[in-house]
């Protein structure tokens, strides 16, 4: 809609322009020429931006050449057709100059808009002096329908089309094309009688016919003699880019980060609250507005403030009890490094990174949503790596290029930590991908795929926003579009969307060599755990069919014998005999006596079902048990991985973003506007004979090196903001001109500093916050402060925040005693109740932390999704944080949580009996991690005497409630309920 309001903007202003008499503007002159009457113009209000060494948007206006060659989009300039003309539609539409300064008269307007109704004309004569046709119009057509068959895994009929060279070569057949005569070409005549490409190829290999514009566009090239030319991808040298300046790089965020001196802090009652660097930051910005600190928090508010921080469980009363008793100095460091010592460290802070990679176990994109059976690997790694405090570089660089840092093709054994750089780069393997199907599997959806895997890098690690860039060159930053399609050429060795893998093998619709996007490289002991889990299955198959095949044959000799016993003894024998000889080995006697007697003897299998309800029931249950061992059999062993396949396709700019209108070669590269602009993107394989090319590698170094911009920038910011609940900049994946500012642009350096002084432990930087007197402050409000700073964006207080979705249903399991802490795996199915809600499985042990349950994204478990956990489309870089009516019905009513409340009740029954004193303790405790006051515990046992009498008088009757608990148990179970829907429950101090 807005695209066609502004054409009819443009037509209408033109017609204007152009009406004798009209008043808008003076008459201009009708026609003119280039050189005298539109260059001027446009170099006096175009000309910082797009001439004299500056090409905004790949657009030279001053000159004749560059005005003709058109922008990163194409052609600016319709000659007869200003209402057409992009370069019209710019001015008048006021979008150039951006900023809106020097912007051109209406009269001038008006000549530049005559002159391409006068046909654009130049001091030569035409505007177009003919277009000049190269290999590079044709070979991305072939790239798009021909390659598959006739390119680097294939060469029918010995074809080759990926070069002009092999073109006029030609195959088996003789030359593909015949320059200047495109109809005796023998590569037309194959697309013009649609054998090429030949129809029952086009669903598995994932291609579409030639289109008719694609085949005019071939004749006109054969036609002007299939002309070559050399071709240079467009690639960072050491001359200045002409598309992004020194003064774009002065941006705050675009220069590298350098760590300031810590200030001092003068008032004297401030600066005793100085526990560390970050404190006096704070405490120096504080001052200017007259603000201080709140008080410290008390201790018992200060341990489950850090327990859910730090593993998204509420602390143990044995954890509450062990801190309360050490009043020695550092009392507190020593919590806070138990808790960062604790395995569910890995699980809390794993999830806010597999939230930035999009982790889903499923595909998304198509209805069917397929499963994706190994996605669960990645997440154990994150896991882990987060355990084992792995430096941050190394993080990145194991997720972007983990499959070329060692040669895995030729390792005689895979060692866990090989294992874990093949792995790791399921990073990039998390967006949606519908390109398993057959029907969805063209260069546009691969490309989909591709362009989601950059947002998420973008987003996640550099703190962009570059998704626009895909199309045209970034509005607000100075992203061009030639910087998004180099870095897609970074991915090409992987992602080629000419020549692809899909995601996995799909049995019954892949009829093509792609096997799947998977690898078998495990490491020994998990091939030996695999096997070994197989074949443990597979015996319990077998000892169960062979106990069914037992009792079966005993009652069918059984069957046998009483029917024998009414037979003449002479024929006992011999039909005995009968009976145990296979039907093929059987003599002639016995085949007569079988004619005659075996149905009298013998029962099928479904009669003997019929005759005997014991032998049913086992033949049933044997069924039932047998078809649950199949379900948890392991699949096949494979890693979710990404890595490159040999030499690349070309990568070529997609004008508008559109695959059918390619523009120049790029190669790889970065954004430029993060380097020095002078420096080239260098890469190469990681070892002799290497398929890799090296350059996901060569990117993942780039982002990691000391001098970045903005990666340690953007960790520390996440960090901060995890623990604060706002970040120094407050749009999390947005440091370009149109995110926020740093709240405190010194100490955000100075923590990205030290992050890389500290080898980029991200455990070290939870530290340094969590034992800063800002970190341990209360969270109560203060008018006086609220006035002066109404957002808390100067950290006055510690701000009260709402558990995630994952913790209220982790903490809920953990007080209930309901919770199965087992790590890692496969992950829990879900299920689809009668009354539609989704629930994870529950098993022997309880239910499993929410970071276990399938996140499979048309079906999410729905407690999870009411408490805002994003689907992943295709990652979530910050979770909203709404409050509806939902949440808190779904807490009240919702069964499961029903259920969880009643086991509460009992675990408070099992530790302290049936006293109501010791069951309000009891409950405050658990739930929240404090001793009751006077005024709870008497408000509490008034409760649960008030809710006995209700429950001794409203005892349920029928449905699934029992109707033989005690009212005293469902008192209780109501008082816990109670509890977990409190604020005091759901949020954290």
């Amino acid at each position: 809609m807005r695209i066609f309001t502004r054409f009819l903007l443009v037509a209408v202003l033109v017609s204007l322009l152009n009406q004798p008499g009209t008043t808008l503007v003076a008459a201009a002159p009708k026609g003119g020429v280039f050189e005298t009457d539109v260059l001027p113009i446009l170099l006096a209000r175009c000309g910082r931006c797009h001439a004299k060494g500056q090409r905004k948007g790949r657009l030279d206006l001053g000159t004749l050449v560059g005005v003709r060659r058109g922008s990163e989009s194409g052609a600016i300039v319709v000659p007869g057709k200003p209402e057409k003309s992009p370069l019209v539609e710019a001015l008048v539409g006021g979008d150039m100059p951006p900023d809106g300064k020097n912007l051109p008269t209406k009269a001038e307007i008006a000549k530049i808009t005559s002159w391409i109704r006068g046909g654009a004309r130049t001091r030569a004569g035409g505007f177009d002096t003919g277009t000049r046709w190269s290999q590079e119009d044709v070979l991305p057509i072939f790239y798009t329908r021909c390659v598959v068959c006739h390119g680097s895994r294939e060469k029918k009929g010995g074809l080759d089309l990926r070069t002009r060279a092999s073109i006029l070569k030609g195959g088996q057949s003789g030359p593909a094309v015949v320059p200047g005569k495109p109809d005796q070409s023998l590569l037309v005549k194959r697309i013009h009688a649609v054998e090429m490409p030949p129809p029952k190829l086009l669903v598995d290999f994932g291609i579409r016919t030639v289109e008719a514009d694609e085949l005019d566009t071939i004749r006109k090239w054969i036609a002007s003699g299939a002309p070559g030319v050399p071709v240079v991808a467009d690639v960072a040298t050491r001359k200045d880019d002409p598309l992004v300046s020194n003064a774009d790089r002065a941006f705050w965020s675009f220069r590298p980060p350098r760590k300031p001196a810590v200030p001092s802090v003068g008032n004297a009652s401030s600066a005793r609250r100085v526990a560390n660097p970050i404190d006096a930051f704070l405490l120096r910005a504080l001052g200017r507005r007259s603000l201080e600190f709140a008080a410290e928090a008390d201790r018992l508010t200060l341990i489950r403030r850090v327990a859910f921080d730090l593993t998204g469980l509420p602390p143990s009363w044995n954890d509450i009890e062990r801190y309360l008793g050490d009043d020695q100095p550092g009392g507190y460091r020593r919590m806070v490094d138990r808790f960062l010592a604790d395995r569910h460290y890995g699980e809390r802070w794993g999830r806010y990174w597999l939230d930035l990679a999009g982790y889903a176990d499923s595909e998304g994109k198509r209805s069917a949503d397929p499963i994706r059976p190994h996605a669960w690997r990645y997440r154990d790694y994150v896991i882990r790596a987060f355990n084992a405090d792995k430096p941050y570089d190394r993080f990145l660089l194991e997720q972007i290029a983990g499959d070329e840092l060692a040669d895995y093709a030729n390792a005689k054994t895979i060692s866990p930590e090989l294992m874990d750089n093949l792995v790791a780069t399921g990073f990039l393997r998390m967006a949606p991908d519908g390109t398993g199907s057959d029907i969805v599997n063209t260069v546009v959806e691969r490309f989909e795929v591709v362009v989601d895997e950059i947002d998420v890098l973008s987003s996640a690690v550099l703190g962009l926003t570059m998704k626009c860039a895909q199309c045209h060159s970034h509005k607000y930053d100075p992203i061009p579009q030639r910087d998004y399609y180099r870095l897609v050429a970074v991915f090409q060795g992987a992602y080629d969307v000419y020549d692809w893998l899909k995601p996995s093998f799909v049995p019954g619709q892949t009829k093509s060599k792609a096997v799947g996007r998977v690898l078998a490289q495990l490491s020994d002991d998990e091939q030996r755990r695999g096997r070994a889990a197989r074949t443990a299955i597979e015996k319990r198959i077998a000892d169960i069919q062979q106990e069914l095949q037992d009792r079966q044959a005993k009652l069918l000799r059984e069957y046998s014998e009483s029917r024998l016993a009414r037979l003449p003894d002479v024929l006992r024998d011999d039909l005995r005999q009968m009976l145990s000889v296979p039907t093929d080995k059987r003599t002639a006697v016995q085949k007569y006596l079988a004619r005659k007697f075996e149905k009298q003897l013998t029962l099928t299998v479904k009669q003997l079902k019929k005759r005997d309800a014991a032998f049913k029931k086992l033949a049933d249950s044997t069924s039932t048990e047998i078809k649950q061992l199949q379900a948890t059999v392991p699949a096949e062993p494979r890693i979710r991985a990404l890595w490159d396949r040999g030499e690349p396709s070309p990568t070529w700019l997609f004008r508008r973003g559109q695959f059918n209108k390619p523009g120049h070669r790029v190669g790889p590269g970065v954004p430029s506007v993060l380097t020095d602009g002078r420096t080239p993107f260098e890469f190469e394989p990681p070892r002799p004979g290497s398929r890799s090319t090296g350059r996901r590698l060569a990117l993942a170094r780039w982002l990691v090196a000391p001098d970045h911009p903005l990666t340690a920038r953007v960790l520390v910011n996440r960090l901060w903001f995890h623990h604060f609940g706002r970040g120094l900049v407050e749009t999390l994946s947005n440091f370009g001109n149109t995110g926020s500012r740093p709240s405190h642009p010194e100490l955000l350096d100075w923590l990205a500093r030290t992050l890389i002084e500290k080898d980029w432990s991200i455990k070290e930087m939870h530290r340094l916050m969590m034992t800063s007197s800002a970190y341990r402050q209360r969270s109560t409000n203060r008018p006086a402060a609220e006035q002066l700073d109404p957002e808390n964006r100067l950290l006055w207080r510690m701000p009260l925040k709402r558990m995630e979705a994952e913790v209220i249903r982790d903490s809920i399991l953990a007080v209930s005693g309901s919770l199965d802490d087992r790590p890692f795996g496969p992950p829990d199915a879900v299920d689809v109740r009668a009354d539609g809600l989704v629930t994870s499985r529950v098993g022997p042990k309880g239910w499993r932390r929410s970071l276990y349950v399938q996140h499979r994204r048309k079906h999410m478990p729905t407690i999870l999704e009411t408490f805002d956990l994003p689907q992943m489309i295709p990652n979530c870089v910050e979770r909203p944080d709404s409050t509806v009516a939902g949440q808190a019905l779904h807490l009240m009513n919702d069964p499961m949580i029903r259920s969880l409340s009643d086991a509460f009740a009992e675990r408070v029954l099992k530790d302290v009996g049936t006293e109501s004193y010791q069951q309000v303790e009891r409950v405050y405790q658990l739930a929240l991690g404090r001793q009751p006051t006077a005024q709870e515990r008497q408000l509490g046992q008034a409760a649960l005497v008030e809710l006995t009498r209700h429950w001794r008088t409203n005892a349920p009757k029928g449905g699934k409630s029992d109707p033989g608990i005690p009212p005293g148990t469902r008192a209780l179970a109501t008082y816990c309920h109670t509890v977990l829907n409190s604020a005091a429950f759901l949020f954290i101090d």
